[in-house]
């Protein structure tokens, strides 16, 4: 799949924007306290979790910044391990996938398309008939400019698909060290791959665990 592709699925992105550098800040929400807040309301709610450091603790060893203030505890925003907040790469993270998903066994093939379709790949090409029905629709009516949107719902089927996944990511590192791996830049060997992923899988579980949401915003 072109590199353009990856980057249209999101809607918002664009390979302009991407090239020129596109943040990302990753938050878990408590659904029913943004949706109870006025409409026109959410957005500035959303941003002030994502970008307001007044409320927050400081990052913890999990990676995790939780609000101090008691009025603020419907919120986690994630720190991506080694990534300085960057959105290339989530972005090459999924060339990754597309360059070694042909020799995963397909159990973890499935899983992992789908765990990255509902994420941060949304709506990849192979994930198509049967399986796209699992894949939903990524809008967000928050008024907020949003990178990726998972409901609680989509969380658990997410998480689902992680569980399966986890345990068989190290079959990778052979094909990845071979298909995958590049000199330098983003994601460039399997450590990298897997501990992104991990991350990843460390939003998905805390969200499900909480029945809450996922929202990554755009800055």
């Amino acid at each position: 799949m072109p590199a353009a592709i990856h980057l249209l699925t999101f809607g918002t992105v664009g390979p302009i924007l991407v090239e020129m550098g596109v943040d990302i800040e990753v938050l878990i929400v408590d659904w029913e306290r943004v949706e109870a807040a006025p409409a026109s309301r959410r957005g500035d709610l959303l941003h002030e979790a994502a970008f307001g450091d007044e409320s927050s603790g400081g990052l913890d060893e999990a990676g995790w910044i939780w609000p101090s203030a008691a009025d603020a505890g419907w919120y986690g925003r994630y720190a991506f391990r080694n990534t300085l907040g960057s959105y290339k790469p989530h972005f090459w993270a999924g060339e990754r996938w597309e360059d070694v998903r042909d020799f995963a066994d397909p159990g973890l093939r499935t899983a992992l398309d789908h765990f990255a379709s509902l994420l941060f790949w949304q709506g990849l090409a192979y994930v198509a008939g049967e399986d796209a029905k699992d894949i939903p629709a990524q809008e967000c009516p928050w008024g907020v400019e949003q990178l990726l949107w998972c409901s609680p719902g989509d969380v658990s089927t997410i998480s689902r698909s992680w569980a399966q996944a986890q345990p068989e990511l190290d079959t990778l590192r052979e094909p990845f060290a071979e298909h995958a791996a590049v000199p330098r830049g983003w994601i460039c060997d399997f450590e990298s791959f897997a501990e992104f992923l991990v991350g990843w899988g460390e939003v998905v579980v805390e969200a499900d665990r909480r029945g809450w949401g996922i929202v990554g915003l755009r800055c």
